[in-house]
């Protein structure tokens, strides 16, 4: 099923508990070198299906390949091309960064070279640190360090980035641009709707186990999800006009009117917006407080 263009392929997978299906028929494919964001909001069965992609889970139906193999029945030889940063590391021993990457390269038949790895995540500094001494966006960085020690052709990032302040969150993103351009395919997941638009190429997004839309960032929603808005008050109602030239409507607005509108506006649709019209408003809770701020901003 996997062809040379897809490092992932997936076709109508399913995930039932009892009665509840968790995932509930997606099916997507991830280009190799690219990188892909999964979104949607919490309990969609994000987690779910990454998990099935990673091996620690089994489907109930449906046909998945990574890789060009199965993931229920792959080796560990499979298993050494994939690159897993999850959200929470857990807790750290006493071991330094480089003992740390020293421990995980020795597991992988081609790992990169310590010295390289640590460079390129930018803890030259710290390499002989305690990782629990370190400052929470540096032991995220030691993650990725061991993501990607062992050269993965697909590396998986799940909510990368979760309490970053902004400037950790860009530098990281540097890191993740400098990847791409070494080809990595990447498996990103996401709450930060502006993390998913800055490292993207394409975009699917769960709700309610199903996926509700699939297509590159700039294009998730359909052509006309990004049309300008033009929204005014008359006659004691809100009126709005969905347009592609919002500065003209607004003009023959004032001259029919005699003068400005009362509460004129123009909306450009964000992502965020996009997003929340296709899986609900009530998930709104479900975005990272900076995507609110700064789509909104």
């Amino acid at each position: 099923m996997t062809t040379a263009q897809n490092v992932v392929e997936v076709r109508d997978l399913r995930k039932t508990y009892g009665d509840t299906a968790a995932v509930d028929g997606v099916s997507f494919d991830i280009h190799r070198g690219e990188t892909f964001a999964l979104l949607g909001p919490n309990g969609a069965g994000k987690s779910t299906t990454i998990e099935i992609l990673e091996g620690y889970r089994r489907r109930t139906s449906g046909e998945v390949r990574v890789l060009g193999a199965d993931p229920e029945r792959a080796g560990l030889d499979w298993k050494a091309r994939l690159g897993i940063v999850l959200q929470s590391s857990g807790e750290v021993g006493a071991v330094t960064v480089r003992e740390q990457l020293a421990h995980f390269a020795a597991l992988y038949p081609n790992p990169r070279d310590v010295d390289e790895v640590i460079g390129a995540v930018g803890l030259e500094e710290k390499a002989g640190a305690l990782i629990r001494k370190l400052s929470g966006g540096q032991r995220r960085r030691v993650d990725v360090a061991v993501g990607i020690i062992g050269r993965p052709e697909l590396l998986f990032l799940d909510e990368p980035t979760t309490g970053f302040d902004p400037e950790a969150r860009r530098s990281f993103w540097a890191l993740i641009r400098q990847l791409q351009g070494e080809g990595t395919t990447i498996l990103l997941t996401t709450h930060y709707l502006d993390e998913a638009a800055q490292l993207g190429d394409r975009a699917g997004i769960i709700a309610s186990g199903r996926m509700v839309d699939l297509a590159p960032i700039g294009e998730l929603g359909g052509a006309d999800a990004r049309i300008p808005i033009v929204r005014w008050v008359e006659q004691g109602g809100v009126r709005e006009e969905r347009t592609h030239a919002p500065a003209a409507v607004a003009a023959a607005l004032i001259d029919r009117l005699g003068g400005e509108p009362e509460g004129l506006e123009v909306i450009r649709p964000s992502l965020e917006d996009v997003y929340l019209d296709l899986v609900g408003h009530e998930h709104a809770d479900d975005l990272a407080p900076e995507t609110l701020t700064e789509t909104r901003a």
